[in-house]
């Protein structure tokens, strides 16, 4: 017994020692008043990469714009008038409410929310909005090729490319090697405004050849020749197809589902506040 009435003041004398003894002290490079700006806040700032002059002036900068601020929020308390002072505070708090529970929202909605869409479901979601996927520029489903000008097998490589078979496309595969580009997925579409950037020997002047279904379009520059099939032509006020808005949809599909999560939260936590007593409404 005498042994643990002696122990126990040891200890509460370690504690009381520790928690008297001066906290370290961070190291500050500037103060503003009573407001000082500490070493950890501005560490980010300099990357490895940076050269002593750069992050120099880098700190620098950033040590002048916060001692700025600082001083014209202290100028705005001295000469604001209370009642603006008053809204803005309100304002800034209001912010803060909307800011955490938008926060809080979007964490529990993402960890509930059901990301596999059918593809059933996108059709009938498709069916019942064409009226909002309407095209404002032209589509195409193409293939293409760009062969060098000294390749000697252009003509073998024509007549595979425009018949386009199942052998046809193997034959064009094993010769991959030999071509600078291509591309042989003829199933999806694309803008033409795409291919324009992609083919350097597609311009204004022969951008129409692009746009009849089922056309073959050779064309020739300093890089080489293309060979372009295009498949399937899609022009603007007409519906999009769906496998084009396909990716719009499922983000649609999920915001919806979102949102229904959020709507759920929401009323889970009001009625569980009005059980538990912890929320009442009291009458006017």
């Amino acid at each position: 017994m005498l042994k643990k009435f002696v122990i126990i003041p040891f200890v509460a004398m370690l504690v009381s020692c520790e928690f008297f003894m001066p906290a370290p002290q961070e190291e500050a490079v500037a103060r503003v008043g009573e407001n000082y700006l500490y070493m950890s806040d501005i560490k980010h700032l300099v990357a490895p990469n940076m050269t002593k002059l750069d992050s120099t002036q880098v700190v620098k900068k950033y040590i002048t714009d916060w001692a700025t601020k600082q001083l014209l929020m202290q100028k705005a308390i001295i000469n604001l008038p209370e009642e603006k002072q008053n809204n803005y505070n309100t304002l800034v708090e209001a912010y803060r409410t909307d800011l955490f529970t938008k926060g809080y929202k979007d964490i529990i909605a993402s960890r509930e929310l059901d990301s596999t869409i059918a593809q059933a479901e996108m059709e009938r979601f498709y069916e019942a909005n064409k009226p909002n996927f309407i095209l404002n520029e032209e589509l195409v489903k193409l293939r293409y090729i760009h062969i060098g000008n000294n390749n000697t097998r252009i003509d073998e490589i024509k007549a595979q490319f425009v018949r386009f078979d199942s052998l046809d496309q193997v034959k064009l595969r094993e010769k991959e090697i030999q071509f600078k580009t291509l591309s042989l997925n003829d199933s999806t579409w694309v803008q033409v405004s795409t291919v324009t950037n992609v083919i350097p020997a597609v311009n204004a002047q022969n951008v129409d050849q692009l746009l009849k279904k089922e056309n073959f379009v050779e064309l020739q520059d300093s890089l080489g020749v293309y060979l372009i099939y295009i498949k399937d032509v899609r022009f603007p006020k007409e519906e999009a197809p769906l496998s084009y808005v396909k990716p719009t949809i499922e983000q649609i599909i999920l915001n919806q589902r979102k949102l229904e999560l959020i709507k759920k939260l929401e009323k889970d936590i009001l009625n569980d506040a009005i059980k538990n007593k912890q929320f009442e409404e009291f009458p006017n």
